[in-house]
């Protein structure tokens, strides 16, 4: 009899971890889809946008139809980098007889320069309107950094999830 109830109560765990995952991801599908972009949220990994935006910062990112302009904050990623950047455009170039932008300029608020010197591809002048991930319409700051804290100490990462393992398997 106390076998049975305690292989019950370890499928009533196993779905409810199911059910609270699963609903996590319902609610990221949802926001991405609401947000226009694959990725809703970004956090700042450098301080090339202060003092706007500081290192550890998380971004709200939004996508619609209206085209990019100056001044707007803007993540986006470069060719042959996994990581992607966040810069304020500074200029907007668009080919003639063509309504869409087609390429921009940007540039850290931090940075003497542009990002043609040191952020694109090599040869790269003007980041494509496809490279464009999102733009910013929110921070939260601070909160990108356990993120950052894990990403750059794996075994503070390791150490969390070894706890909450042990911490589930444990827990009645």
């Amino acid at each position: 009899m106390e076998m049975k109830m305690g292989l019950r109560r370890t499928t009533t765990q196993i779905i409810n971890l199911g059910v609270l995952v699963s609903s996590a991801l319902v609610l990221w599908k949802i926001w991405v889809c609401l947000c226009g972009t694959v990725s809703p949220l970004t956090v700042v990994l450098s301080g090339s946008m202060e003092p706007g935006f500081k290192r550890g910062d998380a971004l709200l990112l939004h996508m619609d139809d209206s085209p990019v302009r100056s001044g707007d904050i803007v993540v986006f990623s470069v060719q042959g980098q996994e990581i992607s950047i966040v810069h304020r455009v500074i200029k907007v170039h668009q080919e003639r007889n063509v309504t869409q932008v087609n390429f921009i300029l940007t540039k850290g608020d931090n940075n003497p320069g542009d990002d043609r010197w040191g952020i694109y591809a090599d040869g790269q002048q003007w980041v494509e309107q496809k490279d464009v991930l999102g733009k910013v319409f929110g921070v939260l700051p601070y909160v990108g950094w356990p993120s950052i804290i894990m990403n750059e100490h794996p075994m503070v990462k390791y150490l969390l999830l070894g706890s909450l393992s042990l911490l589930a398997i444990i827990t009645d």
